[in-house]
């Protein structure tokens, strides 16, 4: 008997069987495609996201952020490759083909869930892909690759028959809408110079533990390290409602030379990277002759680091997850990240 669905809704469950007959992709694997005559036609791309406490234990599982979804390659242990089944994403760039997002909601374990656990996310766009490193389940630094993929729900229900022109029809208006920057697409990643003045591992092993941090938590973390460098009356603003500054902060005694100057600090605990839009946008909210700083886990594009010191405008400093890591380390200000309270 046929199990092939007609048409996908947004939010609804599916059983694997269902998606593989219907998408004519493979019957196993993370990313799966459809190829006719060599080329990629349509992808599904099957993904699962930890409850909180999982991923605080394991920060580097695949996340949702927003409408982001960060894709780390397949490989718990040593070096990752960009080759197979993962060099394939990036061609949607030039094939515009539909890549149908999966997320599992249980395991096959749980018997109280029957064959339908894969629940529609929608239809995807490759952002990005970008090398990381990460520290494996043996301890081992290693060579990731991560993607960067914006998941497209507002259309809610997707025809089979119909998904490659759906699928154009929306990345012709995402790209009208924010005309790809090239260097948007890339990332700015650290100096080769400046990682062999350090311990690599023990930086990366305290960005494991930010990006274990809860959202909020992180930002009065921030205010901690932020007092243990000098900064005096640090206030963090109220969570989600704070017009996109999330700390204020004044330069303390031993910055003399620049006196009471105000800093306004964005905090993102983020997996994906941070672009140039979030640079435009806290550039402008803030209030006139403050500085603007963007502390992140992640990385910067190379057009957010353009937009930062573009000519003309106010400078904002930003703030990797490399870097912020180096500076909690080289402030042995590493008892700032306590573990999250919260078992959600």
């Amino acid at each position: 008997m046929s199990r092939d669905v007609d048409q996908f809704t947004v939010g609804h469950l599916y059983s694997n069987e269902e998606i593989f007959t219907s998408f004519g992709v493979a019957n196993a694997g993370g990313l799966r495609f459809r190829m006719v005559d060599g080329s990629v036609t349509r992808a599904v791309l099957m993904t699962s996201v930890p409850s909180a406490r999982k991923a605080r234990e394991n920060p580097y599982h695949d996340r949702i952020e927003n409408d982001t979804l960060t894709y780390t390659a397949a490989g718990r242990e040593g070096d990752q490759t960009l080759a197979g089944m993962n060099k394939r994403l990036p061609t949607q760039l030039d094939l515009d083909f539909p890549i149908h997002g999966f997320l599992i909601v249980a395991s096959r374990s749980d018997k109280s869930v029957g064959p339908k656990r894969w629940r529609y996310l929608g239809l995807l766009e490759y952002i990005r892909h970008f090398p990381d490193t990460q520290i494996d389940t043996t301890g081992t630094l290693r060579k990731v690759w991560v993607f960067e993929l914006r998941i497209h729900d507002s259309l809610a229900k997707v025809p089979v028959s119909l998904d490659a022109r759906l699928m154009t029809d929306l990345l012709r208006d995402s790209r009208n809408q924010a005309p790809p920057i090239e260097d948007d697409r890339r990332i700015s990643l650290p100096d080769q110079n400046t990682l062999n003045q350090v311990d690599s591992v023990r930086v990366e092993a305290v960005r494991s533990r930010l990006l274990g941090v809860l959202p909020e938590r992180f930002e009065h973390l921030l205010k901690d390290l932020l007092l243990a460098t000098g900064f005096a009356r640090i206030q963090v603003t109220k969570y989600s409602q704070d017009g996109g500054i999330d700390l204020n902060a004044y330069t303390g005694a031993a910055m003399w030379a620049l006196g009471d100057c105000l800093v306004q600090v964005q905090a993102k605990r983020w997996m994906h990277t941070v672009g140039r839009r979030e640079v435009a946008e806290l550039r402008g909210s803030l209030q006139p002759f403050a500085r603007g700083t963007i502390i992140t886990t992640s990385h910067f594009s190379k057009a957010a680091l353009a937009e930062a010191v573009e000519r003309g405008k106010n400078p904002i400093h930003l703030v990797d997850g490399f870097e912020l890591s180096r500076t909690i380390i080289t402030n042995n200000a590493e008892a700032i990240i306590e573990p999250d309270r919260s078992s959600k």
